[in-house]
């Protein structure tokens, strides 16, 4: 994989220094597999702005860019960054260069640094982990099928504050090696070490002629949302970061076998559970600090049984935690086909959606 660590900065600190810096602190970062584009005369070394004056690091290629009255040119990941840039340039230079001046003191703590190179390589020693004759062996919960699959490439790593690193990595089957598929490696910051979260399917096969391409699985990871709707264009919580603090949750909870155990409210009963997605939209109770996401989970060993689970969260003290969850929907076997009954509605709640 090419090595996109950044190399030159226009402030005090190279920005290989603030970059190693706030990798080590689980500060945000995007390293992107791309070519060298060479020595620019764009502010930030062709970072995004406006990703900068929300408290992201995402490295562009400047084929979206903006020219200041005095020939300053800023680079943008899209045009959507760049629009949301354009509303206050002034004030998003100013906060881009506050979230630089903050990081070049974290930079400078000592602690442990965390780099692309580090995610790649605990990928590659993931992936040999659970490698049996020489396939990856990923069980897929949404098709809920073992994957056999040989690793093709790092192809994107990325990092979000407090969050972690994702490695975007695309493998091909083993059998048909046509159809790939793109797989998302989660991984936190603990101590010394690349703490593996979870793995999800990104992108899967699609079938065209005699060939296959790859289509993006719906419903789209959390990590990915950011992404898609800029940082800065919303005020407030945004619904990523509510399905993060519900991932979170799942995987402290879950047991040995990855699976859950949650309470039925009706029958006393204890179900556990596997975790499949999770869906938009996040809706908010109105008045009131409180969201809630639903989820599709499944009893282990079945195909079609299908629990609908909502969890609520609660925000305080500036934090988001789950403090319930609810069984939605269940499923109930009809004529030999399996279905879902709902336990409650959304009736008489007064409540909007987040994006």
């Amino acid at each position: 994989m090419t090595d996109t660590t950044p190399t030159r900065f226009i402030t005090r600190l190279t920005l290989r220094a603030l970059l190693a810096g706030m990798l080590a602190t689980g500060l945000p970062a995007i390293a992107v597999a791309m070519d060298d584009h060479g020595d620019t005369d764009a502010e930030f070394d062709e970072s995004c702005a406006m990703g900068l004056a929300d408290g992201q690091m995402v490295k562009t290629d400047c084929s979206v860019s903006w020219t200041d009255e005095d020939g300053k040119v800023y680079c943008f990941s899209s045009e959507n960054s760049k629009s949301a840039f354009l509303k206050d340039p002034k004030g998003n230079i100013a906060k881009a260069k506050m979230f630089l001046d903050e990081q070049e003191a974290k930079a400078a703590s000592g602690q442990k640094v965390f780099t692309d190179k580090d995610v790649n390589a605990r990928v590659k020693e993931v992936i040999e982990e659970r490698s049996d004759g020489g396939a990856f062996v990923f069980h897929d919960p949404k098709l809920n099928a073992d994957l056999n699959l040989k690793f093709d490439e790092i192809k994107i790593v990325r990092g979000m504050e407090g969050y972690g690193w994702f490695a975007n990595v695309i493998f091909s089957d083993i059998e048909e090696p046509k159809k790939q598929y793109a797989l998302d490696f989660w991984f936190k910051p603990e101590g010394q070490q690349l703490t593996l979260q979870d793995i999800r399917v990104q992108k899967g096969p699609k079938r065209d002629g005699d060939g296959y391409f790859m289509i993006t699985r719906l419903p789209v990871a959390w990590w990915w949302l950011p992404v898609q709707e800029h940082p800065g264009s919303i005020e407030g919580t945004r619904a990523w970061e509510v399905m993060a603090s519900i991932h979170d949750y799942i995987l402290e909870n879950k047991d040995e076998d990855g699976n859950i155990t949650v309470k039925d409210d009706k029958t006393g009963e204890d179900l556990t559970l596997q975790f499949v997605e999770m869906h938009r939209p996040v809706r908010r109770l109105k008045g009131e600090d409180k969201y809630f996401a639903c989820t599709d989970f499944r009893k282990p060993g079945s195909k079609d049984e299908y629990y609908d689970l909502d969890f609520w969260v609660d925000e305080k003290d500036g934090s988001l935690k789950v403090g319930n969850v609810k069984v939605h929907k269940v499923p109930v076997q009809e004529d030999g086909i399996w279905t879902q009954v709902d336990r409650y509605t959304f009736e008489g709640m007064d409540f909007d959606e987040t994006l």
